[in-house]
Order: C-alpha cells, then sequence, then structure tokens
C-alpha cells in the first residue's frame, strides 16, 4: 500500500501486515523489522475517504489517541478487502475474541484432507471451472463475476461437497482465506457479518476471483465505481517520456501509449517502429509522483519523477518534461489501472 508519511506529508510504498491487535508497515518486504505499529484497540476506520481529493481508493485509519493513519490502494477491490478484514480485526478485540485469518479452517471445522488452494486451481480451470460472467443488479454490471449459487452448484457437481450446508462451510472457508472475493452490496455485507454466513447461496450475491479481470461500472452514489467508458481499447495517452533502464539505470528517450483495453503501458523506439519494446501491465499497479530517486543526478530528477509499481513489485522509474506533464500521466495511468483487465 502506499502510506502518507506523518512528517512532510509525501505518500511512500510500504508493506503492510495486518496482526490480530495492530498494523505493521515495512519499508521492504524483507525487512526484518517494521518502520511503525498502528494499534487497532480503540481505533476507528473510514472508507472511501474524502480527504485527499485527488488520490483514489484512500482508506483513514483513526487509532485510539484520535491520530489519523491514510493508505492508499492500488485499486477498488483491494481497498475494500483491507477494509473488510481490518473491521473484523477490531471487531474481535472488541468483543474479546482472536482475529486471524487463516483460523478459518479450524473455525469450521474443515477436513484436514480439504486442500483449498488445489481446489481453487479446479474453480478456476477454463473448461470445467466456474465460468466467469457480466452480470446485473441495482444499474450496476458487474464484469468477471459468478453468483454464490454458481459456487455451491459447482461444488456439488464436481463431488467436493455432499450438501449444500456443506458447501457453505467450505465457500466460507475459500472466502476467508482470499480465494474469493465478495462484490456488490448484498455478499460485502454478508462478508463483514451482517448475515448468518459469510457467504451466501443466493443468485443475487456476487463473487469473483482475486486475481480474474474483475471489474464494476454503472450508476451508483460511491464515487469510486467504475464508470463505463464510452470506448474501450483506445488510446488514452500517448507521448515520449525519459525511461530509466533495469540493468544499466541509465535513462532513455521512449515513445509511450497507454490503451485501456488491456490495461498496458507500452513503450517505443521513437525513432519509428509498429513493435513495442515492451510493455508494463497496469491492472493493480501503483502510480505515484516521486521527489527523489538514489543514483540520479539531482537536476535530473526535481519535480518531474514519477514510479509505475506493478502487482509484480516491478518498480519503474519514468521522467516528465514538465511537473504539469508528470501530473496529466499520473492521472492517465491511474484511471486505466482502475478500469482496464
Amino acid at each position: 500500500l502506499l502510506m502518507q508519511g506523518s512528517m512532510f506529508n509525501t505518500w511512500k510504498p510500504m508493506w503492510v501486515v495486518l496482526l490480530e491487535d495492530g498494523i505493521e508497515f515495512y519499508k521492504r518486504k524483507a525487512d526484518s523489522s517494521p518502520k511503525g505499529m498502528v494499534p487497532l484497540k480503540g481505533s476507528s476506520i473510514h472508507s472511501p475517504c474524502q480527504d485527499f481529493g485527488k488520490r483514489m481508493f484512500v482508506f483513514k485509519l483513526t487509532a485510539a489517541k484520535q491520530q489519523d493513519h491514510f493508505f492508499q490502494a492500488a485499486y477498488l477491490e483491494e481497498r475494500d478487502a483491507w477494509v473488510r478484514d481490518i473491521k473484523k480485526a477490531i471487531h474481535c478485540i472488541d468483543g474479546g475474541q482472536r482475529f486471524a485469518r487463516k483460523s478459518t479452517r479450524k473455525s469450521i471445522r474443515l477436513p484436514e484432507t480439504i486442500n483449498l488452494s488445489a481446489l481453487y486451481l479446479s474453480m478456476k480451470d477454463p473448461e470445467k471451472g466456474i465460468k466467469e460472467l457480466k452480470l446485473e443488479k441495482d444499474k450496476k454490471v458487474f464484469n468477471h463475476c459468478f453468483t454464490g449459487s454458481c459456487v455451491i452448484d459447482w461444488l456439488v457437481s464436481s463431488n467436493s461437497i455432499r450438501n449444500r450446508k456443506e458447501g457453505l462451510m467450505l465457500a466460507s472457508s475459500l472466502l476467508s482465506e482470499g480465494y474469493l472475493q465478495p462484490a456488490g452490496d448484498t455478499s460485502k455485507a454478508a462478508a463483514e457479518g451482517l448475515s448468518d454466513t459469510p457467504f451466501l447461496d443466493l443468485s443475487d450475491a456476487f463473487y469473483y476471483f482475486p486475481d480474474s479481470g474483475f471489474f464494476c461500472e454503472g450508476n451508483s452514489s460511491d464515487d469510486d465505481v467504475v464508470l463505463k467508458e464510452e470506448f474501450r481499447g483506445i488510446v488514452v495517452k500517448q507521448g515520449c517520456l525519459l525511461k530509466q533502464g533495469h540493468r544499466r539505470k541509465n535513462w532513455k528517450v521512449r515513445k509511450f501509449v497507454l490503451r485501456d483495453d488491456p490495461a498496458y503501458l507500452h513503450y517505443y523506439d521513437p525513432a519509428g517502429g509498429e513493435e513495442p519494446l515492451g510493455a508494463i501491465h497496469l491492472r493493480g499497479s501503483v502510480v505515484t509522483a516521486v521527489e527523489d530517486m538514489p543514483d540520479s543526478k539531482k537536476y535530473d530528477v526535481d519535480n518531474i519523477l514519477f514510479e509505475i509499481i506493478t502487482a509484480d513489485e516491478i518498480h519503474y522509474y519514468l521522467q516528465a518534461a514538465s511537473s504539469a506533464e508528470r501530473t496529466e500521466w499520473i492521472k492517465a495511468i491511474q484511471a486505466v489501472a482502475r478500469t482496464g483487465k
């Protein structure tokens, strides 16, 4: 996640870990000790957070001492998943219970012979798995998702369970372990504990695979809902930028073309050529302005650098010609990372 600094109001990528009693954040995933921790006892969480009008997918965690901590996710579904789990942890602390996402198997008492990871792969099989559909509800269109009833039907037909009651237990475990994600108000409310079961065997409860091309479009009062583009597969923005090489760390001018479907930022030789030299996959990425960067001369980077961190944790540094152009690129890339496949 991106986290706002407490002193200089800057946003920096942090590796964030949710514990049963707090949130730890690290500068890098491989670090052995955290940079800090926010205790969850007496805390409250707010989402969507409107404190930063130009930043999407921000949520605010207010600690017991009324100190605010702001986090920015890569896209809508990721933010909602963080908020949902943090709410569960706070609720467990208030009720004197122990929260751990990995405790689902014990609480539901699934047989140890059930391999959730292998079951998930079977569910995603293109031929024999659950079919991803485009579903509509409440003036919204949910792409690449499926109903709760479809999940239970598939579990029954694949002989993974003996009856639908067992299916609810198994599907609830898949949901709690992150193999399934809720889509829409009905399934999200159940996942947050507002129903008898976290998973719903209903035709109007929608779910999706976390690494699918899921996105929601339509009319809603929620500003974070993705609005459908008038045209898909079009060039959103193009132009020349300086790109830092991954091996030699030298900077070269490249022509960049940003397309909304699929969500890729292709780069070309500016002298010509129809074939791209490479591409940056933007779905699930984080893009942010950076003020300074190691191994670069100061005059190279002032006020015009930005960084793209992909879902695979690959870092790309790009330099625009001006601060205004950098802002335009960041906004365009954020929009494509949010809506594209």
